[in-house]
């Protein structure tokens, strides 16, 4: 089945509302309990595209998953370094997708100037580590019950990889708008489709 990654648009919002929803209503991995209106996550998606990238993966047509970017920590001296969320639709799942996607999105914040990439995962979900670890995430902190949902204490761990070398002194990181000008844009989310390709 053919695919392909393009960055996302704001009539996106209710496919991804409906692949998100779910982790929402029926886990505790986002600690978001109740799952954002259409309206709220066409907001998320243009507000993030501000400054980072947003992508989908289309299969057939439709959205099979979405991967975005944004800053750890909003001082200065973290701009080198983003924070990544990826979500697969059920259907979609162990097929190659959400690799897909965070090499495309690796490749274009590596583009901005992004030097490290972190992940958070809700512990215990085995799947989500497993996922990461085969990615080069390494495990750098875990927080013992820090969050409190459905009854429950949970742990939080992060996660990081490294997609860039660090300069002794790094020019500011690109806004994400400035990177989609560029004339080898659609190149670097090729980098996720040949992923799904072979």
């Amino acid at each position: 089945m053919s695919a392909s990654i393009r960055v996302a648009v704001p009539s996106d919002a209710a496919s991804v509302r409906e692949i998100y929803a779910p982790f929402c209503e029926s886990s505790v991995v986002t600690f978001e309990e109740t799952a954002p209106s259409e309206a709220e996550m066409a907001d998320r998606i243009a507000s993030t595209l501000e400054s980072y990238p947003w992508l989908v993966c289309e299969r057939a047509g439709e959205v099979a998953g979405y991967a975005y970017a944004g800053p750890l920590r909003k001082r200065r001296a973290y701009q080198w370094v983003a924070e990544l969320s990826v979500y697969v639709a059920e259907d979609a799942r162990r097929t190659g997708v959400g690799e897909a996607l965070y090499e495309a999105l690796f490749a274009a914040l590596e583009r901005q100037g992004v030097r490290d990439a972190y992940a958070v995962t809700t512990l215990p979900n085995p799947g989500t580590v497993g996922f990461h670890e085969r990615l080069g995430f390494e495990r750098v902190v875990e927080f013992p019950a820090v969050g409190y949902v459905e009854d429950e204490w949970h742990d939080v761990a992060w996660w990081r990889r490294s997609i860039g070398e660090k300069p002794a002194d790094p020019e500011p990181i690109r806004p994400f708008p400035s990177v989609r000008d560029d004339e080898d844009f659609e190149e670097l989310l090729a980098l996720g489709e040949r992923r799904l390709e072979g």
